[in-house]
């Protein structure tokens, strides 16, 4: 398996501070608009999120694949919605995108994983309800 996703997010999110703060201003402008563009609009951001990763599988970027599943995860996409964007995106790119597919597939799966642990985690730390006797 390639890198988790906790040790992916946390890669990403050194070398985007590192990036940042290097004080090249073409570097944080283009960082600012790529930002800008995945918020709330007219299009809801689970939508705009699952446009960026049916283009990060056609432009074949794993890391931007990452990016964005996760980023959709945590916007509530479902397993059925995802499926149907990694199929537009099959659709499109053709049998070139397959090995991306794969990627794709599977980290979708350990993020939902990841997702399931993080509930029953919190489920368990619940205080317990009261019933009346």
């Amino acid at each position: 398996m390639t890198r988790k996703p906790h040790e992916t997010r946390l890669y990403r999110q050194e070398m985007n501070e590192r990036i940042l703060n290097s004080g090249f201003k073409p570097f944080q402008r283009f960082f600012a608009l790529d930002a800008s563009a995945y918020t709330e609009g007219a299009i809801p951001v689970k939508y705009k999120e699952m446009m960026g990763l049916v283009g990060s599988m056609v432009l074949r970027c794993n890391d931007c694949i990452f990016y964005h599943l996760d980023r959709c995860v945590q916007e509530g996409a479902t397993r059925e919605e995802l499926h149907e964007a990694m199929n537009i995106a099959l659709i499109i790119g053709g049998s070139i995108v397959i090995p991306h597919l794969r990627y794709a597939y599977e980290m979708m799966e350990a993020l939902f994983a990841e997702q399931a642990q993080r509930n029953a985690e919190a489920a368990s730390t619940e205080e317990p309800s009261q019933t009346s006797l």
